[in-house]
């Protein structure tokens, strides 16, 4: 659903600072991809490794810290995000990237079969949780199109005709403010599955394969993203 289509203004502060930053986030992402090769590629010891995993994670804290707060202002930015390309707007899963894609990342790694079962049980754990924000986000889409909401708009609009609107106007921007509030809780709810999946993997690897996990997911937002500005720019050509 284009959340736009439920006919808020967005406001262009949020996604200008945003946009802002998230430039800012990718490209201090492809400065630790180096260092995550380097250290993956020496066969560094663990403390090495490990310092890289927790600049990695704080990195990422970072993102959904000031996301959560930009989201405060404007939540619909998330939904259909501008400083994300076609192709990155088109694989996104409730404002970020799908969890359970993330599993598909370890499974040529070389795990003893104990990592194997908690990776698995992991698995089946983070997919319902999945569907569980799926069948919130449906019902915040069904309560976006609610019959209610559209018969406030009606209202609204026939009040201004004689005059009446304030009061209806009222009842519109309650009704609005609780669907925005709807929306801020499904992104969050989605954010710490995100975050959920990627500590409880790196919980299970080797400080090794967490390295090996974190360059695996930093290279194919990276490359998905310049594949995407690389697509946009092509058809602005056309």
């Amino acid at each position: 659903m284009d959340m736009h289509s439920a006919g808020i203004k967005m406001n262009s502060k949020v996604e200008e600072k945003f946009s802002d930053f998230y430039r800012k986030w990718m490209g201090q992402l492809e400065d630790f991809l180096q260092l995550l090769l380097v250290v993956s590629r020496e066969h560094s010891h663990s403390q090495a490794a490990e310092d890289m995993v927790n600049k990695l994670t704080a990195h990422h804290k970072q993102y959904y810290t000031f996301k959560w707060a930009a989201a405060h202002e404007d939540v619909l930015a998330f939904f259909t995000p501008v400083w994300l390309s076609r192709l990155e707007n088109a694989h996104l899963w409730v404002t970020g990237w799908k969890p359970s894609l993330v599993f598909r990342l370890v499974e040529s790694a070389a795990m003893t079969e104990e990592q194997v079962k908690k990776i698995e049980a992991l698995r089946v754990k983070i997919k319902m949780e999945e569907e569980r924000v799926e069948r919130e986000m449906e019902r915040q889409q069904v309560a976006v199109a609610d019959r209610k909401m559209v018969e406030l708009v009606r209202q609204e609009q026939l009040a201004e005709k004689n005059g009446g609107a304030a009061e209806v106007s009222g009842l519109v921007e309650v009704a609005v403010r609780g669907m925005l509030a709807g929306l801020e809780r499904v992104m969050k709810m989605a954010d710490c599955v995100r975050l959920k999946t990627l500590k409880g993997m790196l919980d299970v690897l080797t400080p090794i394969q967490c390295v090996d996990l974190l360059a695996a997911k930093s290279m194919l937002q990276i490359q998905m993203r310049k594949m995407g500005e690389k697509r946009d720019k092509s058809l602005l050509l056309l």
